[in-house]
Order: structure tokens, then C-alpha cells, then sequence
């Protein structure tokens, strides 16, 4: 078969390693100037390792992509540091990342640390998820953890990754968080581009034609194969595999069927907004804490403390050494897709949240602030709601040959590399059953 892969990012990268293996020609159709997707990084020129434009790390049960990684040689560059996670409690930054950090912190008495790890390890030993999709986080977690631990821990979480749908989200997905967890977080030596690099060149040396800058416009049925317009030109394949948003292949594939353009049309997702900073001292007051979850308790960005839900200081998680001596900082946020977060200029964002950046280390100043990126992107987390499961499109389309893999298709797992090796090869493998 001759295949057309719609998408470089990790899902088509791991689909068409699959399908090139079976003995098929593969072409990759990819908008940007470089493969990766949301893996994807930029490098400063002072850097010996590119870093990712939106933060990354891996679990220690992530199998499908440690699978791919040892399959095409990579493992020795994959290592698993465990850097510190912390939350903010009555304006200080306390560790919140193992049982015994549990016991110490001082939002819990005795009494929230034994139901706090009750809960938390019947959700992680269990797999209810099927009941848990039946009702939503926000229910579910008040009336078990308690309004304490809810309002302590969970919501401000929920209200960070969620905005305005915080109360909708299914417990399914929570589930899923707390289940596959670890405390080792895992990363490449050259950053998650040089896995995407290595991947890149593995397909291309199996016979993979990689397309850059070439944004597919319009996929048609033809006779029992696929068309596709790129850039003006005509392309016609026995196969098919889009891992673009649903939106976006609502677009692309107007002449699909109602109901499953319908099914598209109303999955829900979250934007993502990174500003990252390269400064020349390090930002956390502890030097410790690599993910900081910061307390929300509105969906509204104006009326909240902070502008954003994370911080993330990488180098307190991978040497700055790699970075030419840089302490690297994300601010990060979920918005909808719609915020204005999404069109304010970098200059504007970045004049809201270094404000903010003082009532965490009073110390902070902008001096300190030697360059900065942004980086933005409207589908970056599903927003699974009830029953999710039952929403959920088909990887094979009803277009005959077209078939499509994303994001909001791993479920009841959350977004991140792994499901998007996971969710490519299995799309690649319905895809071969085409044969």
C-alpha cells in the first residue's frame, strides 16, 4: 500500500515506524518545519540541548513508548532522575510528592493523611474507571477525599487544568492520573527532540518520505482510496491516517458522514500557554522544587492570585550545564481556546505573569530575565465529560482508507507521549488490517 500519514508528531512518527515495518510506502505530511508536534523543541544558541517548547517527562510506566524507545536503539540515552513536586500552602512551598511528604505538610492533620492515602491508593490499586466516567471528579472527590482535602488539593488542581469546565471533567480521568504515576520522571539526553530526531531518521532510513512544510488542505474519498491536496497539488494513497485535532479534521474532511463529523465537532479541549525564561539566577526560594502546582481558586484569570497553574524549573530537574548555565523556567496554563491568553502579545503575557513571579520569591527580579519564548496551542488537553468513552470517534473514519488517531482518543489515559506512541501504533495496526 501506498500510505499518507497526516502529521510528524510523535503518534504519526510511531505510525508510520509500524506501517514502514509491514512493508508499505509511507509519506508524512507535516505543516511545520520540523517533526515533534507538542514534543517539539527550540534551542538557544548558548544551549548544548534543545529544550521542549512545552514541559515533558516521562513515568516509569510509560511502556509503550520505553518499548519504542529500546526498539530503535535509543535506551541508553533515557534516564529517570526524581526531582522534587511542590504545592503552595498558606503562601509557602511545601513538598507534596510521596507518602512521607504527606505526614509533614502542614495544610493535613493526621487524620487528612491517613484518608488522604487511603483514597489515593484505592485509586491507584484499583481499576474502577468504567464506574468512575459515570460521574465527575469534582463530585467524587469532595464526598471521599472530604471538603478539606478536596478544597486543598484537588480543586485548585482541576480549576488549573480545566478553567471553566473543572466541575464537568469525568473521575475517570483523575483515575487515570493517579494510577500511573511515579516519582522517577524520565528524560533524554538531547532533550525529547532528539528521541523525536532518532525516530525521525529511523523512519526515514526504513524508506519514509517526510514532508515538511506541507499542510494537507482537503481529504477526499476516490474510488476506494484517498486524495489529498497539498499545497495545490494532487496526491492519491490506499490508506489514510490524519493525527490532527478533530477540528482540524472536520476541516480537512467535510464530506464525512454527520454523526461522526458531529462526534468531532463536540469533543472539548484546552489550550496550552508556555512562557518559558532563561534566567541568570536560580527562581525557586527552596533550589529543589522542578513542578510547583500553583493554588487556584477561580476559573477566572482576573480574579486569581496567580495567572497560571504551574511553575516548572527544569534545571532543577536536568543539569543547566546542558542550558550554558541557564535556571530555566516555565510558566504554564490551560486556557480555552478562546482566551484571550491565546492573542495577547508575548509582551503583554509576559508583563502578567513575571508580576506575579514576586509572591512566590519576593527576591525575583525582571534584571534576572536574560531571554524569553513563547509558545502557544489551541488542543493541548481533552476535556473528557461523562461517559466519556461512548464520545469517543472510531479510529477508522467512515471514509473508506481514512483513518484518525489523537489525543482525545487515548482515554481514559491523559494527554503525553506515551498514549501518543500507544494510540500511532494502534492506528497503524488498524490501519494494516486494511491489507
Amino acid at each position: 500500500m501506498k500510505v499518507a500519514i497526516i502529521g510528524a508528531g510523535i503518534a504519526g512518527l510511531a505510525a508510520a515506524y509500524d506501517v514502514l515495518n509491514a512493508g508499505h510506502e509511507v509519506t508524512l505530511f507535516e505543516a511545520s518545519d520540523r517533526p515533534g508536534g507538542l514534543a517539539g523543541g527550540f534551542q538557544d544558541e548558548r544551549w548544548q540541548w534543545p529544550l521542549e517548547k512545552f514541559y515533558h517527562h516521562l513515568f516509569k510506566s510509560d511502556k509503550a513508548i520505553i518499548k519504542l524507545v529500546d526498539e530503535i536503539g535509543f535506551s541508553d540515552k533515557l534516564f529517570f532522575p526524581r526531582p522534587t513536586t511542590s504545592v503552595i500552602i498558606n503562601g509557602r512551598i511545601e513538598p507534596f510528592d510521596s507518602p512521607l511528604r504527606w505526614f509533614t505538610f502542614s495544610g493535613f492533620n493526621l487524620l487528612d493523611t491517613l484518608r488522604f492515602g487511603m483514597v489515593s491508593a484505592y485509586l491507584r490499586f484499583t481499576t474502577p474507571w468504567r464506574k468512575l466516567e459515570q460521574v465527575t471528579a469534582d463530585a467524587w472527590l469532595r464526598r471521599w477525599y472530604g471538603d478539606k482535602i478536596y478544597e486543598t488539593v484537588w480543586r485548585p488542581l482541576l480549576i488549573g487544568k480545566f478553567g471553566p469546565h473543572y466541575q464537568e471533567v469525568n473521575m475517570a480521568w483523575m483515575w487515570a492520573r493517579v494510577h500511573v504515576r511515579s516519582p522517577r520522571l524520565g528524560y533524554f539526553e538531547g532533550g525529547f527532540q532528539a528521541f523525536v530526531d532518532r525516530l525521525t531518521a529511523v523512519v526515514q532510513q526504513k524508506g519514509g518520505c517526510l514532508r515538511l512544510k506541507a499542510p494537507v488542505q482537503n481529504i477526499q474519498p476516490a474510488a476506494g482510496q484517498v486524495k489529498l491536496q497539498v499545497l495545490g497539488e494532487a496526491y492519491t494513497f490506499d490508506a489514510c491516517l490524519a493525527t490532527t485535532s478533530p477540528g482540524l479534521l472536520s476541516q480537512l474532511a467535510p464530506t464525512l458522514p454527520a454523526a461522526y463529523l458531529g462526534q468531532l465537532l463536540n469533543l472539548q479541549s484546552m489550550g496550552a500557554v508556555v512562557l518559558t525564561l532563561a534566567l541568570t539566577r536560580p527562581f525557586m526560594p527552596d533550589d529543589l522544587t522542578y513542578w510547583l502546582n500553583i493554588p487556584a481558586h477561580t476559573p477566572h484569570k482576573t480574579q486569581s492570585e496567580y495567572p497560571f497553574l504551574a511553575l516548572v524549573e527544569h534545571t532543577n530537574y536536568i543539569n543547566r550545564q546542558h542550558y550554558g548555565g541557564d535556571h530555566i523556567l516555565y510558566c504554564g496554563d490551560y486556557v480555552t481556546p478562546d482566551h484571550p491568553y491565546m492573542t495577547m502579545s508575548k509582551e503583554e503575557l509576559q508583563a502578567a505573569f513575571t508580576a506575579a513571579l514576586p509572591k512566590i520569591n519576593p527576591a525575583f527580579r525582571p534584571e534576572w530575565i536574560r531571554q524569553s519564548w513563547l509558545f502557544r496551542e489551541k488542543y493541548a488537553q481533552p476535556v473528557p465529560l461523562l461517559n466519556h468513552s461512548q464520545a469517543i470517534p472510531d479510529i477508522r473514519t467512515p471514509l473508506p482508507g481514512l483513518y484518525f488517531a489523537s489525543m482525545s482518543q487515548v482515554y481514559p489515559w491523559d494527554r503525553g507521549t506515551n498514549y501518543a506512541v500507544e494510540i500511532g501504533r494502534r492506528a497503524a495496526a488498524a490501519l494494516l488490517q486494511k491489507v
